[in-house]
């Protein structure tokens, strides 16, 4: 047996440390967890979203009865971006959440986000800084391939032939 280890860097902030346009993100984020459609959970998720070309698309929960068919503000505002903006990289990805209308601790991004916000990174071939944002400090990460170890890729999909 052996033993693999890793370390990732997290850089933390607080609110006021942000510089302008990081502080821009942050209150976009919370102002999309307020515009969210979550009358099950009431955990109320906002995603801002930063484009090299200088433009800021927003996203929110938008929960369903039917729990599966919800989608989260990470992948909707991603989508979105994806959709309207295809071959404009993602330059920082800020996610802050809403609890009974208050700002909740940094929240992470669930497993399926992680994995579509991963597959946005490669997709440019350029890292997508990512904010954490809490009440009263912001985790940044360089890249999402931090917050996704051991992730599946498109190269998990072709054989590998010697």
């Amino acid at each position: 047996m052996r033993t693999l280890r890793w370390e990732n860097q997290v850089s933390v902030y607080t609110v006021d440390e942000l510089g302008e346009s990081y502080r821009r993100l942050y209150e976009l984020a919370y102002g999309a967890a307020r515009e969210a459609y979550a009358p099950y959970s009431r955990f109320c998720v906002g995603a801002a979203l930063l484009l090299e070309n200088g433009e800021i698309v927003c996203g929110n929960n938008q929960e369903n009865a039917a729990y599966p068919s919800g989608l989260c503000a990470e992948r909707t505002a991603l989508f979105y971006a994806g959709a309207r903006f295809p071959d404009v990289p993602v330059a920082v990805l800020a996610i802050a959440a809403l609890k009974a209308g208050k700002r909740t601790d940094s929240v992470t991004p669930c497993g399926a986000c992680r994995q579509v916000m991963l597959e946005m990174e490669r997709r440019h071939g350029r890292p997508i800084r990512v904010m954490l944002c809490g009440e009263k400090e912001v985790y940044e990460f360089a890249c999402v391939a931090d917050l996704l170890p051991f992730s599946f890729s498109d190269e998990d999909l072709v054989s590998r032939q010697g």
